[in-house]
């Protein structure tokens, strides 16, 4: 099955090269030539500057995938211990971690594990320099510095909202014993264009630019939707070339989010067909269990071959099969009415999803799926009773 769609979100055009039929339902299905797309824009990106980019494991961890990745990226970046750890051992290439506070149990695998170690306060740096500078492996050390300064307008993804636990500001900084510290790191930005970028960094300049001269390198997080089609390559380029050049600095980044962008579909089948005021479609997933992020952002994910509520004839609203009452994905419109077994197609399901996943109500997992460009679909993983069960 081939279908194209222009996609109301963001503007992507999304191919799907796979029969739906032919996958489990419910699936992730990951598109290897999308992916590969991804990385290509991102691989140009490091050609262009000499900057060096991370695979940020939280958007995206389906480790399968991860030697195809390692060939475009310089490796990954994690937030725990188990993170580091699959990306030490899958990818094998660069491991950096940030943590706003490290578990003083796992800190010496830590040091085993990563090339980078960020830290969120000087605190937690004055904890462990001693351990790290006893340790026989060089790592680079660095403290996340928080700017104020954020475009992002939800506050649970803002990083720089009132109060926020993350980073340094500019006046503990000012105080801070800064020997053994080699980079400082900022994320502050969300699904963001350059543009961001470029306001944010001037912020950051005022208040830390003259602690650039100090530093091997500066971090720039994630939050970069560098894959999006409306996304200005040219100021991200720009804007790492001025800071490579200007303090002669190594620049990273770390987007999760552009790794897999619009790589992935989560496929579904129509469960039972009701009705309360309108018509109310049971899915054989849950935004609850399978992609929560619709709960939480919230969002509306697109489906193929729908629309907004109204626009065709056939308005449904679509629900999952757990007792949350408001385990709700969103109002569609088809252009035929729905029939108990159709499957549908939900777009933009490879990041946060696998992730964040979870069995509330003992709903299964959805299987994962990938389409290889050379071999076609392989289902890489089935779930089922004992792993519910084995979580408990």
């Amino acid at each position: 099955m081939l279908s194209e769609f222009q996609s109301m979100k963001k503007g992507m055009v999304i191919i799907m090269n796979f029969d739906i039929n032919q996958v489990p339902s419910p699936s992730y299905v990951i598109e290897e030539e999308l992916l590969r797309r991804n990385c290509e824009i991102l691989s140009s990106v490091m050609e262009r500057t000499g900057c060096e980019i991370l695979l940020a494991q939280k958007a995206f961890s389906m480790y399968s995938t991860y030697p195809f990745i390692g060939k475009y990226l310089s490796g990954t970046t994690a937030s725990s211990l188990f993170e580091a750890r699959l990306g030490r051992q899958e990818m094998g290439k660069e491991v950096h971690i940030f943590a706003p506070a490290y578990r003083a149990d796992e800190f010496d695998e830590i040091i085993g594990l990563c090339d980078h170690i960020v830290f969120n306060s000087t605190k937690q740096w004055e904890k462990y320099k001693d351990k790290i500078s006893a340790g026989h492996k060089a790592i680079s050390c660095g403290l996340r510095i928080n700017p104020e300064y954020s475009e992002i307008e939800t506050d649970l993804y803002n990083p720089c909202f009132i109060n926020s636990r993350f980073g340094i500001t500019i006046d503990k900084l000012k105080i801070a014993d800064l020997s053994g510290i080699e980079g400082l790191h900022f994320h502050t930005m969300c699904e963001q264009n350059s543009d961001v970028l470029k306001r944010t960094l001037k912020i950051v300049e005022e208040k830390f630019g003259h602690l650039f001269h100090q530093m091997k390198w500066i971090n720039f997080g994630g939050g970069h939707h560098i894959t999006r089609s409306d996304y200005d390559v040219d100021t991200l380029v720009d804007c790492i070339n001025h800071i490579k050049k200007t303090y002669q600095v190594q620049v990273y980044l770390e987007p999760g989010e552009a790794v897999a962008l619009n790589a992935g579909y989560l496929v579904s089948s129509v469960l039972e067909l009701n009705e309360n005021g309108m018509q109310l479609a049971i899915m054989d997933t849950s935004a609850a269990c399978h992609m929560p992020d619709v709960l939480e952002m919230p969002y509306r994910p697109n489906i193929i071959g729908s629309g907004e509520a109204g626009k065709y004839p056939y308005t449904y609203r679509l629900g999952g099969s757990t007792c949350l009452a408001g385990d709700v994905i969103g109002d569609y419109s088809f252009p035929r009415p729905l029939n108990v077994g159709d499957r549908l197609v939900f777009c933009d399901m490879a990041i946060y999803s696998m992730v964040k996943n979870n069995t509330f109500n003992g709903i299964n997992l959805p299987s994962i799926v990938l389409n290889s460009e050379k071999e076609g679909l392989k289902l890489i993983r089935k779930f089922g009773y004992e792993d519910f069960r084995n979580r408990l």
